[in-house]
């Protein structure tokens, strides 16, 4: 009986011998020394050749704000982050719920609370310093491999191999690897690492994120102003804009449920803070029923004059697509949250402190409320 050949290691046809990356990596950081994105938590490439680092509490805190988070959304949050919490031991003495409130509409609210958690781990374990060594970064709440090499790479200047989307692109380009994503994602690290530098390994990560983000961009490649344009076998072949392919993802599913949104006669808000795990974790809300694949039936959460209004609000997670009916209601003075939330005082109040979806839930319930009071 014949047996189907086994698929061929893509080193073996995508290979890159240790001149080519000496050149490689030459050239990139050339390109990078004159075209470096001016960045509020990174190092001049003129201060990082003179031995000038970036602090590394200034690298994990836009690492992970950066996480599914594009820069220009990352900066706003991270000038106000360090504003209010200008080190990591200020960080660390901070009150959870303001943190997250800060972290409001940059998504993925585990992140913010990891980032409480593991400063705090730094400061009582590691005395207010990030560790250098990758094994005692990854104990680090938060902390995964990716985020581990930036850190050592960029802030210490330690030949560590950091791959990103955009990294992933570049390689997948460079060497044309035409295996599809996620499959390729070790063929496309060895390759990264195959180009990886002793000297100014940081400097080296980061231009490859700026080739990726500027020049090397997933739709349309200005491969005639790439410096590596000359040495990209995915351009040679005609091939770069394909690349890297990914496997056809599955229909995302879709959840319901029903958001209450009810103002007192003084204004105040019903709301309720999220479970700390969990999506939207920690997060100010209003309160919904329980998300699911079929339509729940409205159950408010107290009594009163509830109606529904027209539409819905929708809203996309990473594994599925949210859809919520809305009801609001008009409360009379002297009313109590029942169990579980609160009725938060109109002067209280920020839009700013809610979750992307729960802005949402607010904008389209605020009109139908005005009238009762000045609204924030």
């Amino acid at each position: 009986m014949r047996t189907a050949p086994a698929r061929p290691s893509l080193l073996s046809d995508a290979s890159v011998d240790p001149f080519e990356a000496e050149a490689i990596g030459a050239t990139l950081l050339a390109w990078y020394d004159v075209n470096a994105r001016v960045l509020p938590w990174r190092v001049p490439p003129a201060m990082s050749r003179a031995g000038h680092l970036p602090d590394p509490y200034h690298v994990w805190l836009s690492e992970v704000m950066l996480q599914q988070t594009t820069v220009t959304a990352v900066i706003p949050y991270f000038t106000t982050f360090l504003r209010r919490w200008p080190t990591i031991g200020t960080l660390a003495a901070a009150d959870e719920r303001e943190v997250m409130a800060a972290w409001a509409g940059l998504g993925y609210y585990a992140r913010a609370r990891n980032l409480v958690r593991c400063a705090r781990k730094v400061v009582a374990e590691h005395g207010g310093r990030f560790p250098k060594e990758e094994a005692a970064l990854l104990a680090l709440p938060g902390i995964g491999p990716y985020t581990a090499a930036a850190i050592r790479a960029i802030a210490f200047g330690k030949r560590a191999v950091v791959v990103d989307g955009n990294v992933e692109r570049v390689m997948a380009r460079l060497f044309a690897v035409g295996t599809p994503l996620p499959a390729a994602k070790a063929d496309l690290k060895a390759l990264a690492a195959a180009l990886t530098p002793a000297s100014r390994p940081g400097d080296h990560a980061q231009a490859l994120m700026d080739l990726g983000a500027t020049i090397c961009t997933p739709a349309t490649p200005a491969c005639g102003a790439c410096p590596l344009g000359d040495r990209c076998r995915g351009r040679a072949r005609g091939i770069a804009a394909e690349l890297p392919r990914r496997e056809r993802r599955k229909a995302r599913p879709v959840r319901f449920g029903t958001a209450f949104v009810a103002r007192r006669a003084d204004g105040a808000l019903l709301l309720e803070r999220r479970p700390p795990e969990g999506l939207l974790g920690g997060m100010l809300a209003f309160p919904t029923t329980p998300w699911s694949s079929a339509r729940p039936e409205a159950a408010p959460p107290l009594t009163g004059d509830w109606r529904r209004l027209e539409g819905e609000v929708r809203h996309v997670f990473t594994h599925f697509a949210l859809h919520l009916e809305l009801f609001v209601a008009r409360l009379p003075l002297g009313v109590e949250a029942p169990p579980g939330l609160f009725f938060l005082p109109d002067d209280s109040f920020r839009m700013t402190d809610l979750p992307s979806l729960m802005r949402k839930v607010w904008r389209m319930a605020r009109p139908a409320l005005e009238g009762q009071v000045q609204g924030p």
